[in-house]
């Protein structure tokens, strides 16, 4: 199939976002299969085998190997509706190890900036790089790409693939081609190939693959006969922008090779932040209720110190299992304001705790609580009370920074506040978790 060429890539102006330089080029680094993958690195024997990595609670499938995959199972199945199928595969299901996790994103980006310190992180197994400064040490991008696999499975033993284009959404698809087609063998430069072949390549890719474009949005493109990446190459911009609005429009200049999403050095700090979580058992007491309200307080402090914020207000939440309607239904919020915004944990969870004790009712069993952070400001610039002391507000910070510095170094939580609890019999199931392998002494991997 000969493909017809492009008309007018090179004679485009973008009237909606100011275009970054023409001479970018990027890459996404994206481990694959994430979760899985970080369980076989420490237990070899999985590999090859079907198997699952189960949400909060054991509840669905949140990862799935290319075996698993390959039986039709969808992300998000319930592992109950998986159990027959499990059986008769062998498909292993492992509770989710958000530490471990995190831990090895962590080692990813580590072996990364090693080639480039303009990296950003994407999400917890994606990062993009610029890296058009430093291919002069390399024969080409590709060959920079394959280094980068390289030294991650070295340094990490989780493999990954590369996607190299001239827009970040070009190295988003890229990177679909280079985990689809075994030919790419795990690199795809598309910024290098001919145009010809990529015009193929995208004929041949679903239009929903494109980086922003969800599956309700691919039904809206399909109506208007946009089937595929190419079709959606040969659209005008600013028709897509008058139908779908400037993120399509940016979107379509992007797949013809024009950058219009800059590179984010820094990811912008949230407005809001939640820490909450189902419990592994219906909860009746004050007690359990107030250890898990003091665990998500400390959990969304640690966060808010990371951004270099503080806030105002706490929203407190409690609420029964909704799926049991054969009991009593009770759900409430509070919202709890600082007289003045604050970081420390202590002086949240005392917020906390005693929003939770307004709107506690016995008689009922709690399937979940929560905490949402209000009204952050940057805390170099935030304004406190007339009356505040800045003595203690040293010490505050002083205590929080030693508190950080020893949980990052010795493992999540090692010093908490007493208001948590010590057995937190109300924490979520995670029946067949793995061990915290790199961050935990006691649970290290033992080589025989």
């Amino acid at each position: 199939m000969v493909l017809p060429v492009v008309e007018g890539l090179n004679k485009m102006t973008l009237t909606s976002a100011a275009v970054t330089d023409s001479n970018q080029l990027f890459a996404l680094v994206d481990v694959n299969n994430f979760y899985v993958s970080c369980e076989r690195v420490f237990a070899p024997k999985l590999e090859g085998v079907p198997m699952v990595v189960l949400s909060n609670n054991d509840g669905c499938a949140v990862a799935r190997s290319a075996e698993v995959k390959a039986l039709g199972v969808k992300m998000a199945t319930p592992w109950f509706k998986m159990r027959e199928l499990a059986k008769e595969h062998g498909i292993v299901a492992y509770s989710s190890n958000y530490t471990l996790y995190g831990d090895m994103s962590d080692r990813v980006v580590k072996v990364l900036r090693k080639f480039t310190p303009q990296l950003e992180v994407y999400s917890i197994d994606e990062n993009f790089l610029r890296i058009e400064s430093i291919l002069k040490a390399y024969p080409d991008a590709s060959t920079l790409g394959k280094t980068m696999r390289q030294e991650v499975k070295d340094a990490t033993g989780l493999p990954v693939c590369v996607g190299i284009g001239a827009s970040k959404t070009l190295a988003k698809l890229a990177n679909h081609l280079a985990k689809k087609y075994p030919q790419f063998d795990g690199v795809c430069d598309v910024a290098s190939m001919p145009k010809e072949e990529l015009y193929q390549w995208m004929s041949e890719t679903p239009a929903g693959e494109v980086w922003g474009i969800g599956r309700q949005l691919a039904k809206k493109l399909k109506i208007l006969s946009i089937n595929t990446v190419f079709d959606l190459l040969q659209v005008s911009p600013q028709t897509m922008r008058q139908q779908f609005g400037v993120v399509m429009e940016r979107l379509c200049y992007e797949l013809r090779g024009v950058s219009c999403l800059k590179l984010e050095e820094v990811a912008p700090a949230k407005q809001q932040i939640i820490a909450s979580r189902s419990f592994g058992k219906l909860v009746t007491g004050l007690e359990e209720l107030a250890e898990a309200v003091a665990t998500h307080t400390a959990r969304a402090a640690e966060k808010l110190r990371t951004q270099n914020s503080v806030t105002g207000a706490l929203n407190i939440f409690i609420e029964t299992n909704p799926h049991k309607q054969h009991e009593p239904q009770y759900a409430q919020s509070i919202t709890i304001a600082l007289e003045n915004p604050s970081d420390n944990t202590l002086t949240l969870t005392d917020a906390a705790i005693e929003g939770l004790k307004q709107i506690y009712q016995s008689g009922f069993r709690y399937k979940k609580s929560g905490v949402i952070l209000n009204l952050l400001s940057d805390k170099p610039t935030a304004q406190q009370s007339l009356f505040d002391d800045v003595q203690t507000r040293g010490k505050s910070a002083d205590l929080m920074k030693a508190l950080d510095s020893i949980n990052s170094r010795f493992g999540n939580a090692v010093i908490r506040s007493g208001a948590t609890g010590t057995k937190q019999e109300w924490q979520m199931r995670s029946g067949n978790r793995s061990p915290n392998y790199t961050t935990r002494w006691d649970e290290l991997p033992v080589a025989r």
